[in-house]
């Protein structure tokens, strides 16, 4: 019988989150709560909109999540600080994050509970947004961080530095730092690399840039990247589409790499990413972003 890695417990726990937007999503999880019952299992199911999830999460050996990347990326994120891992199960488009089709959970459940798996773990970022030297709100992210004009049809000017050195000043739209995970979603768009999941780095792509660097940067592992906005209009500041805030002219925005990272349940081969890759983008060439 295959053994789970070191240091790993076979699940008893797990949450099955159900997003309530996805009309499949809340039968399924009770379709899978009844099976895993029946084997002994104390699974729950949750909605990704119940108040105390993200309090509740810690307890579990793992979560099952159901919908599309937009909810797998949300599970990741909230899971990270307590390092429980994810099993995403596809109820979207794309499903660049999720490992499991809705006709293959039986055999793929039965397979990770005698251990027969291995954990993706994904690097996330650390954002901090400060005014005058100090510091106004932090976040983590499994996609990106935005810094982007707002509702004017007007160009931003972000002075940029890495490691304390100034790199260029961007004329555009915005800038998206991403990372690995987030260059199949935002910076995909907008003509970014795709750059495999395991890598730790940094990547920098503009958006509409002017007379300034138009091609995408990949930082070196470790890099600490620092924006200040110049702008005399409403610029926003924004992570994994979830997170918007406004910013003002002279603010800084520090990204780096998280203390946490998102850990995924994967039963595919090592080199799934690429096969999933092709088939993804082959069903829909202009897609990328996560729903």
């Amino acid at each position: 019988m295959p053994q789970p890695a070191r240091g790993l417990r076979l699940p008893k726990r797990i949450a099955l989150l159900h997003r309530p937007k996805v009309d499949a999503s809340l039968g399924l999880a009770k379709e899978i709560e009844a099976h895993l019952i029946a084997l002994g299992l104390k699974p729950e199911v949750v909605s990704t909109e119940d108040p105390s999830l993200k309090s509740r999460l810690p307890e579990m050996d793992m979560v099952v999540a159901l919908g599309g990347d937009g909810t797998v990326l949300r599970a990741g994120i909230m899971c990270a600080p307590g390092s429980v891992p994810v099993l995403g199960l596809n109820l979207g488009r794309l499903g660049f994050l999720t490992e499991v089709q809705p006709g293959e959970w039986k055999g793929v459940l039965a397979r990770i509970l005698v251990g027969d798996y291995w954990l993706e773990e994904r690097m996330m970022l650390r954002t901090e947004h400060k005014r005058d030297g100090q510091v106004l709100d932090t976040f983590d992210v499994l996609n990106e961080t935005v810094v982007s004009r707002g509702a004017l049809a007007r160009p931003i000017r972000l002075q940029t530095m890495i490691d304390d050195d100034e790199l260029t000043t961007y004329v555009a739209d915005g800038l998206i730092i991403a990372t690995a995970t987030g260059s199949t979603a935002y910076a995909l768009a907008v003509g970014g690399p795709i750059l495999p999941p395991d890598l730790k780095n940094i990547l920098i792509v503009p958006i509409a840039p002017h007379l300034c660097i138009e091609r995408a940067i990949v930082l070196s592992h470790g890099a600490t990247l620092e924006i200040i906005a110049r702008t005399d209009h409403e610029a926003i500041l924004s992570g994994d589409g979830q997170i918007a805030i406004t910013l003002i002219d002279g603010d800084h925005i520090v990204v780096r790499t998280s203390p946490h990272v998102s850990r995924f349940v994967r039963v595919q081969d090592r080199v799934y990413f690429y096969r999933q890759l092709n088939a993804r983008m082959g069903q829909n060439p202009a897609a990328g972003m996560a729903k």
